[in-house]
């Protein structure tokens, strides 16, 4: 078998494979959609939930959503960029630091639900938040912790060492290098973290089960410390709880908060294409 035989080959596998992974999402949006079209209207996207969320709209958990995510991103992005920086900036490389780094990885690959249980004891519990906006923005802020503060340092050790090394010989502080010669070129990949923080917590469920999420709340919460509908508990409540429900109308539900979360991630992205095109290097 020559070289150019064997490329071919490893060139299908590798499409098939793509395809395989690629086709069921495909399906999944394609069903999504057809069935939950005929749900969107403008009542539906801003009324009022009525008769046990058989009909009305589902503006309140659109905008629970809205405030839960913003809210986790407020808590997250900060703490993971600074965690990241004093990681990458100031630390030494010894065991205790690797002992950290490791530990941040493996925080990212633990369950929602195990976030939802500590954000119940620590902030609804033992700061007696109670089952709040506060208390499911806290909670969401933590879970995706680890998946920015990874990302912001992998963007870090990305800028070439060659750029500090400038900053330092023109008598800049290490802060002042930090911030005018490192952040702008490793914010591309910091955003990066945050649309895979984004993706994650407005679709969670778990976590906002047990520290935020009402069942059924047809006014809008005035301060951060009352309770909200939300999204993706929503859709399982009315797919699972409110008997004769529509179908169009879960589907309708769940077509919206694909809808939410791709546009949150279209505006990131955006964002980050256009620090991405200052890049010199």
């Amino acid at each position: 078998m020559n070289v150019r035989t064997q490329q071919r080959i490893a060139i299908s596998v590798l499409f098939t494979c793509t395809v395989l992974v690629v086709l069921p999402v495909l399906l999944i949006l394609a069903i999504i959609t057809y069935k939950g079209a005929p749900a969107l209207s403008w009542e539906f996207l801003s009324a009022m939930p009525e008769g046990g969320m058989n009909a009305g709209g589902i503006f309140p958990a659109i905008l629970g959503t809205l405030y839960l995510v913003g809210g986790a991103i407020l808590v997250a992005v900060p703490l993971g960029v600074l965690s990241a920086i004093y990681l990458v900036e100031y630390s030494k490389d010894n065991a205790v630091s690797r002992l950290i780094k490791l530990a941040i990885v493996n925080l990212a690959g633990v369950p929602s639900v195990v976030y939802g249980l500590f954000g119940l004891g620590i902030f609804v519990i033992f700061f007696g938040f109670g089952v709040s906006i506060l208390s499911g923005s806290l909670t969401l802020g933590i879970m995706i912790l680890p998946v920015i503060i990874t990302a912001s340092r992998e963007a870090l050790e990305s800028v070439p060492r060659s750029f500090r090394m400038v900053s330092f010989s023109l008598g800049a502080s290490r802060w002042q290098t930090i911030r005018y010669a490192v952040l702008p070129h490793a914010l591309p990949g910091i955003l990066t973290g945050t649309i895979l923080g984004l993706g994650r917590a407005s679709g969670e469920t778990a976590p906002i089960l047990f520290t935020v999420a009402a069942f059924y709340l047809p006014t809008l919460p005035e301060s951060v410390f009352d309770q909200t509908m939300a999204l993706p508990y929503h859709l399982y409540v009315i797919s699972t709880q409110v008997p004769g429900i529509h179908e169009e109308i879960r589907y309708g539900t769940a077509l919206v908060l694909l809808l939410l979360v791709l546009i949150l991630n279209l505006a990131a992205i955006i964002l980050r294409y256009q620090f991405r095109k200052k890049k010199r290097w």
